[in-house]
């Protein structure tokens, strides 16, 4: 199953037009594009500093298309967790937005419209906003669907990487490193790992001219 997927994301990252590439955003970096005002799938403007909670703000570049995100032949797909990491982080006062960056997509699934639908039928919780021309992902360097970013009370960089180790089935989940770094920051002990490996497609940028 794991191996079907990676397949898709190897193909979805072929099909990926080149782009300038991105920073990798490393663990206390304070929060980048803080201020860049997104349209919410309420109809709202928000930026993220907007979004934070008293203890926090988790950041997850998400979309509606990909496989590891959706589930495919089988996978649950981690956006299944979305809702209980939403009413986590929200008793955990950790702010939680969902970030589409899918700019070359927005035509084939992960448009305003799409993503509206989705966030309403599988009830996310939190926050699902359309980044435009993927310049948030950018500043954060953000590389595949899902792609995890925790920052802490003062906005820095605490955890990145996965929600857990295993996107197929939930059930059999023996790594919840997303929840333990909630649970952690916010407990305000050390974060280990406080990076782990993203697995997903790749964001699909649209290419630019130089």
């Amino acid at each position: 199953m794991i191996l079907k997927l990676i397949s898709l994301a190897a193909v979805a990252m072929l099909s990926t037009p080149p782009h300038e590439p991105a920073p990798d955003l490393a663990i206390g970096t304070a929060l980048p594009a803080a201020d860049v005002k997104m349209k919410d799938v309420s109809g709202t403007e928000l930026s993220l500093k907007e979004a934070a909670g008293k203890n926090g703000l988790l950041v997850i570049f998400s979309c509606n298309t990909c496989p590891f995100v959706v589930g495919a032949d089988g996978s649950a797909g981690w956006e299944g967790r979305y809702p209980e990491l939403a009413a986590f982080s929200k008793r955990m006062d950790v702010g939680m937005v969902l970030v589409n960056s899918n700019e070359a997509k927005r035509g084939a699934g992960d448009d305003m419209a799409a993503m509206q639908d989705r966030f309403k039928s599988h009830k996310y919780g939190g926050h699902y906003v359309l980044d435009q021309n993927s310049a948030v992902a950018d500043a954060f360097g953000a590389k595949t669907t899902p792609h995890v970013f925790l920052f802490n009370k003062d906005m820095k960089l605490a955890y990145k990487g996965a929600i857990d180790d295993n996107v197929a089935n939930p059930s059999e989940v023996k790594e919840k490193w997303l929840h333990n770094a909630i649970t952690n920051l916010v407990a305000n002990k050390p974060i280990e790992p406080a990076t782990t490996r993203n697995i997903g497609c790749s964001i699909k940028r649209v290419a630019h001219d130089h």
